[in-house]
């Protein structure tokens, strides 16, 4: 019976250690595939960005042709302007 009970927990060591190489090698596997689907979705993020700058460049395009302000023009001094003006006085 000595030599049965000496077997019990290598045995359980041994179902352990497989369980969770087990369970790391999934955990690892649904990292990939998450790493890779979220660099997937910023990848068509970016064309997407880059698709509407194009699309506003061409519109700003379209309406310098027909001679109208651009909506853009700034009213407001830049803050590298305001800080100047601050400092000076």
């Amino acid at each position: 019976m000595d030599g049965h009970d000496a077997e019990d927990p290598k045995q359980n060591t041994a179902d352990m250690t497989a369980f969770v190489q087990n369970l790391l090698q999934q955990m690892q596997s649904r990292f990939q595939q998450m790493s890779e689907s979220i660099v997937t979705k910023i990848d068509d993020m970016g064309s997407r960005i880059n698709e509407l700058e194009q699309s506003i460049n061409d519109l700003r395009a379209e309406m310098g042709v027909e001679g109208s302000p651009s909506p853009v023009t700034p009213s407001k001094p830049k803050p590298d302007e305001v800080n100047k003006e601050e400092g000076s006085g």
